[in-house]
């Protein structure tokens, strides 16, 4: 049985725009709802309400992202993802000590690895309520329509714009097929 762990999954920049902090796309990702433990969900607005109802967290940055996709991991890359989300625990969410925000980490990490009982490739959304003063998560899967080529399925609509081709501003990318075979991305 192959370890599978969620990466986050970036298709177009509106995660960079719906969220305070995006993800960088190919992370290690959790549910990330302990960011929420101590919030009142009721007065979240704007970014922080749609991070709350939609957003999976990257270890690494604890930014967020709208998607998933099941990936296969060594446990080489399951211990560093342990590492890099005890660090944020520990340095950015102030755990007692290393060990205790290790041990939060692999809670996380061991809840993230359950979603993943579905074929690598699978693209997995979240949308996440606060119920009767409990957080409560709800997990769809996407998948492709049957009989549509898995490589080759139309994702997109391209449009032509004006735009300078010299603009200063960071192009978004994403290897979908890198994806799907569970190479990370912006590597």
């Amino acid at each position: 049985m192959s370890l599978k762990l969620p990466r986050t999954l970036r298709l177009d920049p509106s995660d960079t725009f719906v969220f305070a902090q995006a993800a960088e796309p190919g992370e290690w990702a959790v549910t990330g709802s302990f960011l929420f433990l101590d919030s009142d969900v009721a007065a979240l607005s704007g970014k922080a309400r749609a991070a709350f109802r939609s957003g999976f967290v990257g270890v690494g940055s604890l930014g967020f992202s709208t998607l998933v996709v099941v990936s296969e991991a060594s446990e080489a890359e399951r211990a560093a993802a342990v590492e890099a989300l005890a660090e944020q625990i520990h340095a950015r969410l102030g755990a007692p000590d290393r060990e205790a925000a290790r041990e939060a980490a692999r809670e996380e990490i061991d809840v993230a690895a359950s979603l993943c009982n579905l074929p690598i490739g699978s693209v997995v959304a979240m949308h996440r309520t606060a119920e009767g003063g409990e957080i409560r998560e709800e997990f769809r899967t996407l998948s492709q329509r049957p009989g549509a080529d898995r490589l080759h399925g139309r994702a997109f609509h391209f449009v032509e714009t004006d735009e300078d081709e010299s603009s200063d501003a960071p192009e978004e990318q994403a290897d979908l097929v890198g994806l799907l075979r569970g190479t990370p991305t912006g590597r």
